[in-house]
């Protein structure tokens, strides 16, 4: 972080809020000239702040309904069970997000799915058929409060 002064901080904070802003505008927000504004845009995304751009979809509009929280226990946590496990969630489409953490499990998964129905066929297709997975825990989300905040910058 040591690389990011204020202006940088301004733009990284407004590209979270708008990624399609034009560089235009985008400078005239900061205060900055457009030649500047895209230098530094680029070295931003040059030095890896600035991961991507993409849009958010909406996936009630694609009929993707449920969203489900699931905890995954392994039967061994080995290096090579955990390289197993990650190379198989990594090409499950209907994995958003998976995160190796500490405590009563191993994995936390976050899934998107059409319904319980899709969920059930999932759950015993696909994330029980993982490498190394000994037990599931899943936990249907009711209500989604925040799931698009901005980082702190």
């Amino acid at each position: 972080m040591a690389e990011l002064d204020k202006i940088d901080r301004m733009i990284l904070k407004e590209l979270q809020v708008d990624g399609r802003i034009s560089n235009a505008e985008l400078a005239s927000r900061i205060g900055l000239a457009p030649t500047s504004m895209s230098d530094r845009v680029r070295r931003l995304t040059r030095l890896g702040y600035i991961a991507g751009f993409g849009a958010r979809l909406d996936p009630h509009k694609l009929g993707l309904d449920l969203l489900v929280l699931i905890e995954v226990s392994l039967d061994k946590t080995t290096p090579d069970i955990f390289d197993k496990f990650a190379a198989a969630v990594r090409r499950a489409p209907e994995v958003l997000e998976c995160h190796m953490v500490s405590g009563g499990f191993d994995y936390l998964v976050k899934a998107r799915l059409k319904d319980m129905a899709t969920y059930r066929a999932f759950l015993g297709d696909v994330l029980l058929s993982l490498p190394g997975v000994r037990e599931t825990r899943s936990y249907p989300v009711i209500e989604e409060v925040k799931n698009n905040g901005p980082l702190p910058v």
